[in-house]
């Protein structure tokens, strides 16, 4: 079983496959990337008209090529999400400490193996959040 599957997902579709082929051209209202890079227009080509896209990272690469057309002939709305009020992380707080999310951890490292810790991250083999902690020394 694969782990996405394993939190709940109905359908999993593994990087490099075509995702337009797989789920068919403008077939979902709502696309969250963490990725961008190359495969970038098929998240486009995959919303439906009056779609929402949201981009919370560019693990695959920041730079796309992108047909602004797409946008304002399909009424497509995109946003950025890196920032949120200090009342959404102190939400999201409470909601782990009671138990309602469980973040997927991978691995954790002491603080002083940070540079292994990000060469694990880079490349990319992990699912999950990698964790480092802090000694007292630290």
């Amino acid at each position: 079983m694969n782990a996405v599957t394993g939190l709940g997902a109905d359908h999993v579709i593994k990087r490099g496959v075509d995702i337009v082929d797989t789920i068919g051209r403008e077939s979902v209202n709502v696309v969250i990337d963490l990725v961008a890079g190359h495969d970038w227009p098929q998240f486009v080509d995959v919303l439906r008209r009056g779609g929402r896209y949201a981009a919370a990272g560019a693990i695959a690469g920041p730079i796309v090529e992108f047909d602004v057309r797409s946008l304002y002939l399909r009424d497509l709305s995109f946003f950025g999400c890196t920032f949120q009020d200090d009342v959404v992380f102190e939400n999201l707080v409470r909601h782990i400490e009671s138990g309602n999310f469980r973040p997927v951890i991978s691995k954790t490292y002491p603080l002083k193996e940070i540079a292994n810790a990000q060469q694990v991250f880079l490349k990319k083999e992990m699912f999950g959040k990698i964790i480092l902690i802090p000694s007292k020394e630290d």
